[in-house]
């Protein structure tokens, strides 16, 4: 596959994959996100050829789909089909039968170096995707803080060093920004407001990285125009950099079109009671996460997940964003986002208002 000279750079800056501790081990088996699977992610990278993906319009996708041996596809198709029964119906296979494997797509741009599994219904063609990654520890504390503090839910299993991850569906932030912004069909406040709610859902929980082809908008039909909502779906960057703005959307100039909308819909006052709503429904998801929340919190608090100076950066800008010295004890990303939702509750306290308690 050709490369540009922009993406030979990004190759070289990638993050790199961090393992599972036997903190985090235990926490996936504990609530069976660790699961026995049909197929690693080191038997698809055993594969015989590639075939570079092109779009519709002809440009390289930057995925190949792959090819292998012809002894192998039978027991491949009836292990992976088994792993989507896995995410969708807990195993059960019985009513996934008639389903079958089209596709098997490499992408070796991506942290992960993911494969993207193309699955159909032979009834009526009806497709849909799942994927299959090497396991980092980053990108699993940022599936499951997603799971438990947005207002979304995630499927995902991990065995041994493969992580398996349901598809998140939505248009590509990129692609809506270029053709959806302006459509007259959405009602421009409501995209506004969901910008300002996702900006403070990365922030709070510290997720970076969401420049505007990592994250999808899902469009909802609702008997007053459509209601907008934006989703994370790359969860490589969760507590990693040590930039506090790398954590806020809005700093990114893939986003600055985005940005400029919001603020042209929307003024302070308005913005900031979004913020504030935003702010309080994650603290409330954490209130109503108690069994899960904690530990996995302990877990990431003794996990190396970021290079020392990536944590004192970060500590120091959090310190005086909150204006709270005690941030400069922290010693790892864990004990950050800990501290960090600690300080939203306190400074949602100090306006006098009451927040949820959160027992971490």
């Amino acid at each position: 596959m050709d490369e540009t000279a922009e993406t030979a750079r990004l190759r070289t800056q990638k993050k790199p994959i961090i393992p599972i501790s036997a903190g985090l081990r235990g926490y996936l088996q504990c609530f069976r996100r660790e699961r026995e699977l049909a197929v690693t992610y080191e038997r698809l990278r055993d594969f015989h050829e590639a075939i570079p993906l092109i779009d519709a319009e002809g440009r390289n996708t930057l995925w190949e789909s792959v090819v292998y041996r012809a002894e192998e596809m039978a027991a491949l198709n009836e292990g992976l089909k088994r792993i989507y029964a896995l995410l969708k119906v807990d195993g059960d296979f019985s009513v996934m039968q008639h389903l079958y494997i089209d596709r098997v797509d490499f992408c070796s741009f991506g942290n992960s170096m993911p494969f993207r599994i193309r699955i159909v219904n032979a009834y009526n063609d009806n497709q849909d995707y799942f994927y299959i990654k090497q396991a980092d520890a980053s990108r699993i504390y940022g599936l499951e803080l997603e799971h438990l503090l947005s207002p979304n839910r995630l499927n995902y299993f991990t065995h041994g060093r493969t992580l398996v991850e349901e598809h998140i569906a939505g248009i590509p932030g990129d692609i809506f920004i270029e053709r959806w912004l302006h459509d007259p069909v959405l009602r421009p406040i409501r995209i506004a407001k969901e910008l300002v709610k996702f900006n403070e859902r990365c922030f709070v929980r510290l997720l970076g990285d969401m420049r505007s082809y990592n994250f999808v908008v899902v469009i909802t039909p609702d008997f007053e125009g459509s209601q907008i909502r934006i989703r994370a779906m790359d969860f490589d960057q969760q507590t990693y950099n040590g930039r506090l703005n790398f954590y806020r959307p809005q700093f990114f100039k893939e986003n600055a079109r985005l940005v400029l909308f919001c603020q042209q819909h929307l003024n302070a006052k308005t913005a900031y009671q979004y913020q504030r709503e935003e702010q309080t429904l994650v603290l409330q998801r954490a209130e109503l996460s108690s069994l899960r929340l904690p530990p996995l919190l302990a877990a990431m608090a003794v996990d190396p997940l970021a290079p020392e100076e990536n944590v004192a950066q970060l500590r120091e800008a959090l310190a005086a964003h909150h204006q709270l010295p005690r941030l400069l004890e922290c010693r790892t990303m864990g004990e950050l986002v800990r501290a960090n939702l600690h300080a939203v509750r306190e400074r949602i306290a100090q306006a006098g208002e009451t927040a949820p308690e959160i027992l971490l």
